[in-house]
């Protein structure tokens, strides 16, 4: 999802430009361009602002009043801020406005952000629009478009820099003033053959301080990292910021350049993921929508919840119905009831950071499903040295807390403490090898750990637990 994405790499923040936007407020620069007579003026300041702030100020107004405002703008700046602007007001704008005059604002944006929103319209859209695109831009994003969102394709850029490998370095430079235009990287120039086979990189840095009349080939980069087009986008961010890259080139199967990854892309990769990862730990659907928390309507954020709660309230029945099999054993020793939120509430933290601990290193690369035994041998090291502490911890404050209760069964209160810190002792060891192994197991069967995580293992915890409990209170007290 790269809805409201920034660019960075386009225009960095001035000292100017901070105190500019330190003058007015949001508030203020929208009253002024609601007066027509201090619009141009506020048009003129706003120019200088950096694009992710100045959509943020234009974002805020009226559709009507930003139909006429953002024709006010430079077109290179018109298509910069647009390309800021989250995916829901980007889509509202272009219902709005004639597609003529769309067209020249889709031709200013950035070529991973035209393909972004490209996706987004539906097949009546696309149609109405592409007669007004230049064949170039047409191709491209065309191009872009068939490539799915979560993978490098789907993200790439086409906006890049090549330098051909039998030129000089004075015709490599002579090359760029002609022919690059002004939206793109020069971070990184990418060397490559008549085929466009990728053969090396090199910064513009390199190619500005080396002799005019050495090759390209003499200076450039042999060893780099590339990403293939159906490679997943995840993995193309893990690898610009293993490598500390910039941009990261995208190959095909020829090993022909294709596009570029930015750095910026895979922040908001990482973001995304780690989102979608969230919602799953805890039970929430994730959704295909580019909508933000407020622009998400109620029943929207019903249909992501609903789901999950009412599998595990149904499954959750099951611990009602281990409790009302031991009806006899509550009875016959009320202390019992007194303990099982502790037993469920201790299985279900220690579960439940394990399954963290478990996935966060899985994303990270740390660990995989091959040494799965060495995880589980080590999480249960853990848990042995927990359930230590914590069932000395439980015992004592069994003591403190129960002395004055009727302990029928001519069992002390000591044996009970004993029995019910016991249990816990158990909970917690196999609390923790069900939330490091269930992740495990849902990853073997090519599933997302994520999903195995939090809600999830506190009902299964929760089950398991009182079994636990009353088996122990069973084997020792009746």
């Amino acid at each position: 999802m790269r809805a409201g994405r920034q660019h960075p790499r386009h225009r960095q923040p001035t000292k100017r430009n901070v105190m500019d936007g330190q003058k007015n407020t949001t508030g203020e620069w929208k009253s002024q361009l609601i007066r027509g007579e201090t619009r141009r003026q506020a048009i003129r300041e706003l120019e200088k602002h950096p694009e992710a702030e100045l959509a943020e100020i234009l974002q805020s107004i009226d559709i009507e009043l930003l139909v006429d405002v953002l024709p006010l703008f430079s077109a290179e700046k018109q298509g910069l801020v647009f390309a800021a602007f989250d995916m829901t007001n980007r889509l509202h704008l272009f219902r709005r406005v004639s597609k003529k005059w769309f067209a020249s604002l889709f031709e200013q944006m950035p070529s991973d952000s035209r393909a972004d929103i490209f996706q987004h319209f539906s097949t009546q859209e696309r149609v109405n629009l592409l007669p007004y695109l230049s064949k170039s831009t047409r191709e491209d994003v065309l191009r872009l478009s068939t490539y799915p969102h979560d993978t490098a394709g789907g993200i790439m850029s086409t906006n890049f820099a090549i330098i051909k490998e039998k030129q000089t370095c004075e015709q490599a430079i002579q090359e760029i003033r002609k022919e690059v235009p002004r939206e793109k990287m020069l971070y990184h120039l990418y060397v490559v053959d008549e085929d466009m086979h990728l053969i090396g990189y090199m910064s513009l840095k390199d190619l500005v301080i080396a002799e005019p009349n050495e090759l390209v080939t003499a200076i450039m980069q042999t060893e780099f990292a590339t990403a293939s087009l159906d490679e997943d986008r995840e993995s193309v961010a893990k690898k610009i910021e293993k490598y500390d890259t910039i941009a990261l080139p995208v190959v095909n199967e020829n090993n022909q350049l294709m596009g570029i990854v930015h750095h910026d892309d895979a922040i908001e990769v990482i973001r995304a993921e780690q989102t979608e990862d969230m919602e799953k730990f805890m039970g929430i659907i994730p959704g295909d929508e580019v909508l933000n928390y407020n622009q998400t309507t109620v029943l929207g954020h019903f249909r992501k919840r609903v789901i999950w709660l009412a599998i595990l309230t149904v499954v959750g029945f099951v611990s009602g119905m281990i409790i009302q099999r031991y009806e006899d054993a509550l009875s016959a020793l009320m202390i019992l009831a007194l303990y099982i939120p502790m037993i469920a509430d201790t299985g279900g933290n220690s579960g439940s950071q394990a399954a963290t601990v478990v996935i966060r290193a899985m994303a990270l690369g740390q660990v995989n499903i091959n040494n799965w035994m060495a995880i589980l041998f080590k999480e249960m090291r853990i848990s042995a040295l927990l359930a230590a502490v914590l069932a000395l911890i439980a015992f004592f404050l069994i003591l403190i807390l129960s002395w004055e209760s009727d302990t029928t069964l001519n069992h002390s209160l000591g044996f009970i403490a004993f029995g019910i810190s016991a249990a816990l002792a158990f909970q917690i060891i196999t609390s923790t090898i069900i939330g490091a192994g269930l992740p495990l197991l849902v990853n073997r069967f090519g599933g997302d750990p994520a999903v195995a995580a939090s809600p999830a293992i506190t009902t299964i915890v929760d089950i398991s637990g009182l079994l636990i409990y009353f088996g122990v209170a069973t084997l020792l007290f009746f």
